[in-house]
Formats: C-alpha cells, structure tokens, sequence
C-alpha cells in the first residue's frame, strides 16, 4: 500500500470517511487493515495546510476512537466466547482475536493504551476486553486515554509539523514513516521486557 494513499483517502472522504476509518479500525472486526497511524498525521498535516479544520478534525477523531473501542468492547462482551467459533474469512482470523487475547493477559488495562499504537491488536483489543468482561469504568477510563494520546496526539502532530516545520510537505511520506514506526516503540520495548522478566521469572 501506497503511503500517499492516505492523502488521496482524506481528499476524496473528507470527514466522513476519517470519522468511519478511525472508527472501524478502533474496533470493528472488519477495521484491522485499515492505515490509522498514517492517516491520522496525514489529517493533521492537511489540517496545516488549510485543506480541514484542526478544531473540527481533533474531536471528530477523538469521539470515532471512543465509539469505535466502546462498539468492540459491547460486541465482545454479547458475543463472547461463541466468537472463537466463527469461521476464518477476509476479514476476520481467529488468530488475531487470540495475539490481542495473550497481550491482554500480560499487560492487562494498560493494553488499551498501549495497543491504539500496535496495528491489528489496537482493533482487537477492545473486542477481547468485553469477551473478559472488564469492568465498564476501568475499560472507559483506559480507552480515553488511549484516545487522547493516539487519535488527539497523531493528528496533533501532523498538525505541528505542517505549521511549523518549513518545507516539510517535501518529506511527508518519510515523516510518516517515521513517526509510525517510533509511535510503536514504547509498546514493542514493553512487551519485550515483560516477555523477558516472564522468561526470568519462569527459570
């Protein structure tokens, strides 16, 4: 996929489709392929440059992923296990239900926030926190900060970098690379040191 793809996306759905994108892949079954992260700093940046409201984009996107992960968790927690009888198909694998299930069992509420950065188990996240039947208030309170640093703070910063980087429409495509890839360090580097004081722990 074209990481220009997300400009001509957000020029040819406008609100709409940001609002619909951010939404299904906040979780929605169908939303795991969807390119959030780029999308989101594609928004702000186009923001920057006059082409959408900065004022009107930040809540759009926040309220999308606040439904979108309120949506999943309510699917989950009324489908529940029969969920891991459904067929594979296009759009939904067992096994991206079970990846979301393992990173919730070892990183527990936090996992809301730490995967809105993670792709596929930010979509899945939600969906296995009401298959566990989370506690709503917990799940609410994890899921707006989720929102805040992830849908507020990418748009934000594509916003930043367009106003006041000069010349940075030159280099958007590896600006958005970059940031994509840091964006998903904290939550890599915790994995990787919960996985290796397991395997501490385990000896």
């Amino acid at each position: 996929m074209s990481f220009l793809e997300p400009i001509f996306l957000i020029k040819t759905a406008g609100y709409i489709g940001l609002f619909a994108i951010v939404f299904a892949e906040s979780g929605l079954l169908i939303g795991f392929f969807l390119p959030g992260d780029s999308l989101l700093l594609t928004a702000g940046f186009l923001a920057s440059q006059g082409f959408l409201n900065i004022w009107f984009l930040v809540p759009l996107v926040f309220s999308a992923a606040i439904l979108g992960d309120n949506a999943g968790y309510a699917f989950g927690r009324h489908v529940g296990p029969r969920i891991f009888k459904r067929e594979d198909s296009l759009f939904f694998h067992k096994d991206h239900i079970r990846r979301a299930e393992e990173f919730y069992e070892a990183h527990g509420p936090k996992t809301l926030v730490l995967a809105r950065f993670l792709p596929v188990i930010r979509t899945f996240a939600p969906i296995v926190a009401g298959i566990g039947r989370m506690q709503y208030q917990t799940f609410l309170f994890y899921n707006i900060i989720g929102a805040v640093l992830w849908a507020v703070g990418m748009s934000l910063l594509g916003y930043f970098l367009g106003e006041f980087v000069p010349g940075i429409d030159q280099y958007i495509v590896s600006v958005i690379l970059v940031i994509v890839t840091v964006s998903m360090l904290p939550g890599l580097f915790h994995i990787l040191r919960e996985y290796l004081a397991h395997k501490k722990r385990s000896k």
